[in-house]
């Protein structure tokens, strides 16, 4: 056993669900008429160039949170070639100025901000009543400067799209994104795929706190599998439930024929209410006791 990176094990990852002799789940997705999915991930991953090479030589599109101080050139550069003197070897064009931060690239363009809202929440407010999921973008095209991408022949180096969220109370950006998405892909869809990471987050705090998967005390692998594959299990059939549009919620706690609204009386199906516990016999308190009077005046007496 090797140490590998965490993107090194996500794409094994990656490969072992979607891959030929895998689970299959890339032919059962485009099989049913879905598109290819769009891989996203946190700033972890995205940070790596190495990851987003892989993903891309893969056939991938991605969406991936990166950290504002990754480093990156404006879409328009492109290299150049100092003219020949006749004397030694031509220049090769190359980028004739350094690279600068996502993040100055993103302030750079802060006339381009506008608003979108990507989904509905729950929260709804007074200045909010349709719990909308809005805040501030910028979407640019950029060319990111890490040595390990490689350029094409006339030494330029490959353009993705940079998003940057940018709130109204913010001083600068907050979040920032790389994409590979095609260059003519809105806004709006670039958003929903940056913020669609949220669904994962809730599904591993479901599958962590409400279905117990870290409730595990054993020391064996038998029984942590175990573990492990049922609560896996548990967190399926609850998606599978939520996706399913007839599994709405009912007035009847029990199955049977439809609810007549002017039944006289309670519904007979409907369980009657458990008594509180009485208790017959009250626990006796137990008398106080004083502490050793005789005791405490003799270590008070003076000698």
């Amino acid at each position: 056993m090797r140490h590998a990176e965490k993107w090194r094990l996500a794409l094994e990852m990656i490969d072992e669900m979607t891959g030929p002799g895998g689970w299959g789940l890339l032919d059962l997705v485009t099989g049913s008429g879905g598109t290819r999915p769009v891989v996203v991930s946190d700033a972890g991953y995205g940070e790596c160039a190495d990851f987003r090479l892989e993903l891309e030589t893969r056939g991938w599109r991605y969406v991936i949170a990166v950290k504002g101080s990754v480093s990156g050139r404006p879409h328009d550069a492109a290299p150049a070639a100092w003219p020949y003197g006749g004397r030694g070897r031509p220049s090769v064009p190359r980028y004739r100025t350094a690279p600068v931060s996502l993040r100055q690239l993103a302030i750079a363009h802060a006339g381009q901000i506008q608003p979108v809202t990507w989904r509905q929440g729950t929260k709804a407010t007074r200045g909010n009543p349709d719990a909308a999921m809005t805040s501030h973008f910028i979407a640019i095209r950029v060319r990111p400067g890490s040595r390990r991408i490689p350029r094409a022949k006339d030494s330029s180096q490959p353009g993705c799209w940079l998003l940057a969220e940018w709130p109204p109370q913010a001083d600068e950006p907050t979040d920032y994104w790389l994409s590979n998405l095609p260059a003519d892909t809105p806004i709006a869809e670039l958003v929903r795929q940056a913020k669609i990471r949220w669904r994962v987050e809730h599904d591993y705090r479901e599958l962590k706190t409400g279905l117990s998967l870290d409730h595990f005390e054993g020391r064996s692998y038998l029984g942590w599998h175990r573990h492990v594959t049922l609560a896996v299990l548990a967190q399926a059939f609850c998606t599978m439930i939520r996706t399913d549009p007839k599994a709405r919620a009912r007035d009847d706690p029990l199955p049977g024929p439809a609810r007549v609204a002017d039944r006289p009386g309670p519904d007979p199906r409907r369980l009657p209410p458990v008594p509180p516990a009485v208790n017959p016999r009250p626990a006796r308190r137990r008398p106080r006791r004083e502490p050793n009077k005789v005791l405490l005046g003799v270590w008070a007496t003076p000698a």
